[in-house]
């Protein structure tokens, strides 16, 4: 009798060979990289069980298991990642965006005065048309994500990497945003100088010290761009530079907002304060890891 594969069987022997290797969520990630290689939603795939597969669905399966078992993440097999309630495309030039740098997001909202819809958070009137500028945006996801929850928002996204602002402005363009986030290649400011001052400067910077890198997990020590991950001895290089460049930059109650790595923040809110921040906060991610510090530009300062 002919050896029959049908969507269970595959689902369910991928999610075992998954789970033999230690690689997290392996049932989930059966059924995501199933449902691409067949063309079809979560939904079709349980409502299709006991369907057989045939040989190219097969083969199709296969070579994606193939990829995710040498540890090759499943953002990069299905080519796009959902955040803030946004879906972008990703590939191995840009890190992937993470469900705490919604954190992030949130926060640069409130520093504009609305919460995560664009409602205003208080009667006092935030700016009629704020601006904003986006460090190391990568795949564009923070910067589109304040622009679409602000009409009136214009964002400056910049990187160093020409090949992430490749993928920012598809993803720019994928959510009809190319009017408002303007992309612009350089290290850190110098894609913006001449467009200050700026109501909000985000920045989700390389933050993992350089020598924990191969120690990280397969899917990212192998497979994610390590310029955007390493933050140089001890992880701390980029926050000096980003405090201190923004002051110039900023509206006088402008805020700055960046991600900070576990067991960072403490470091991080004492640069900010040493540079004469105001209101410098530290804020928890969704696992209540301190993981976004926030600072309202000094009062008196002589940098501009």
């Amino acid at each position: 009798m002919q050896d029959v594969w049908t969507i269970r069987r595959v689902v369910e022997w991928t999610a075992k060979d998954f789970e033999s290797r230690g690689i997290e969520s392996p049932k989930l990630d059966a059924e995501l990289l199933a449902a691409h290689a067949l063309r079809i939603d979560r939904v079709r795939l349980y409502l299709d069980l006991d369907r057989p597969l045939t040989k190219d669905e097969l083969t199709a399966v296969r070579a994606l298991v193939e990829r995710r078992r040498r540890r090759e993440p499943v953002a990069y097999l299905l080519g796009q990642r959902d955040f803030f309630g946004m879906t972008f495309e990703v590939d191995a030039r840009v890190l992937i965006p993470r469900p705490d740098t919604e954190i992030l997001v949130l926060e640069g909202l409130r520093a504009l005065g609305v919460d995560a819809r664009g409602r205003p958070l208080s009667d006092a009137p935030g700016p009629e048309a704020p601006r904003a500028l986006d460090l190391c945006t990568g795949s564009g996801a923070v910067a589109c994500a304040l622009a679409k929850a602000v009409p009136t928002l214009t964002v400056r996204a910049t990187d160093l990497s020409a090949d992430a602002l490749a993928v920012a402005a598809r993803n720019v363009a994928a959510h009809g945003l190319e009017a408002r986030v303007k992309l612009g290649s350089g290290d850190l400011f110098d894609a913006a100088r001449g467009e200050a001052p700026f109501d909000l400067v985000t920045a989700n910077p390389p933050y993992i010290p350089a020598s924990d890198i191969p120690s990280l997990m397969p899917d990212v020590a192998r497979f994610e761009p390590h310029l955007a991950l390493d933050g140089g001895d001890g992880g701390l290089v980029f926050y000096p530079r980003i405090f201190e460049g923004a002051r110039a930059l900023l509206e006088p109650e402008g805020v700055v907002a960046v991600e900070v790595g576990a067991g960072q923040a403490e470091a991080v809110v004492a640069i900010a304060r040493a540079l004469g921040y105001r209101d410098v906060r530290a804020v928890p991610d969704y696992g209540s890891i301190l993981r976004v510090v926030v600072g309202r530009r000094p009062i008196r300062d002589d940098s501009r």
